[in-house]
């Protein structure tokens, strides 16, 4: 994903929700509509998770350190994790509360009726213009791939996260309007309640969604088979390896893959020729996969045998997992 883009949706998202939290909450001062507070509570929230993923992008950029010799690209995943648990408790469950207040206490919007109407119409299509802007965007990266494996598959959290928030701010928005619009009409104030359960609901599902996702990169995500497939190629298109006995990949961050594998080399191969081949095949690795910049290659003599009996030498060259060592030069 390109580092731009995510911060050009980031500072999108942000400058429109700083915008619609300050109108929201006007409109919450002037009529009492829990809707309006739950809708106000979820712009802040929004707010601070777009200034936390370009605090976590900011961080992430650092030098790696001898306590931190792989850097600090992983740190965009704990912040995109925070952003969750924010949606999650300031989001979803203070609508959800303010939901059961609002419902305990009934009442109706009894003054400046037009406010809250013109409020959410004015935010929708301020968080349209955001939502357009995460999703041009995304389009520069997603390919042909679904939206939904888009979300699922990016190792990139920016996008992803963005372009959650802006869908569930305006279903949210959505949501409000029908809770204000029904009290209006029907001056029971328990309407403006269920809006506000619904958004409530709404944002717990997109944080859990967020982070399922998002631990599953922080736990350590391998290459996509794609990625895996031409990797093997570009080791075994030339004539230095005579096979991959067995590989694993890791992403260190975003756009950092580490990859690892133990090649296959002829037996009467001397250290200047090892040496020679294995630059020469990190060289292809790299122009197959651009994010492969962390490369370990571990010459060995391959055994059939070893194979046969399923010694650990001789292991599936699709194997994609974690592995320790030293950049190749």
């Amino acid at each position: 994903m390109s580092a731009n883009g995510g911060t050009k949706a980031i500072v999108a998202a942000l400058l429109a929700n700083a915008g619609i939290a300050v109108t929201k909450f006007v409109a919450f001062l002037l009529t009492g509509s829990s809707s309006m507070l739950a809708e106000s509570i979820h712009s802040v929230a929004d707010s601070g998770n777009q200034g936390l993923l370009l605090l976590g992008g900011r961080r992430a950029k650092r030098a790696a350190t001898p306590q931190h010799p792989f850097g600090y690209g992983r740190e965009r995943y704990i912040y995109a994790f925070i952003v969750s648990i924010v949606l999650f408790s300031v989001g979803g469950l203070f609508a959800l509360y303010e939901a059961y207040h609002k419902w305990s206490h009934a009442e109706g919007i009894t003054s400046w009726h037009w406010v809250p109407v013109v409020v959410l119409v004015s935010a929708i299509i301020m968080e349209t213009f955001s939502f357009r802007t995460a999703i041009k965007e995304s389009n520069l990266v997603r390919g042909n791939q679904s939206w939904v494996r888009f979300v699922r598959r990016a190792k990139a959290p920016e996008l992803p996260v963005v372009l959650l928030e802006d869908l569930g701010a305006l279903v949210g928005l959505i949501f409000a309007l029908f809770g204000v619009g029904m009290t209006l009409i029907t001056g029971n104030g328990r309407w403006d309640a269920i809006g506000t359960a619904m958004i409530g609901v709404l944002l717990v599902v997109i944080a859990i969604i967020l982070a399922i996702e998002t631990k599953s990169l922080l736990l350590g995500e391998g290459a996509e088979a794609q990625e895996v497939a031409a990797i093997e190629k570009a080791v075994t298109d030339g004539p230095e390896f005579e096979r991959i006995i067995h590989m694993k990949t890791l992403y260190l961050g975003p756009e950092e893959l580490l990859v690892a594998a133990k090649v296959a080399v002829p037996a009467g191969d001397n250290a200047e020729v090892l040496a020679r081949s294995i630059n020469t095949v990190e060289t292809r690795i790299r122009a197959a996969v651009p994010t492969a910049r962390v490369i370990y290659l571990e010459p060995d003599i391959y055994s059939a045998t070893a194979e046969r009996a399923g010694a650990g030498t001789a292991a599936p060259a699709s194997e994609s997992g974690a592995a320790v060592g030293h950049p190749g030069s």
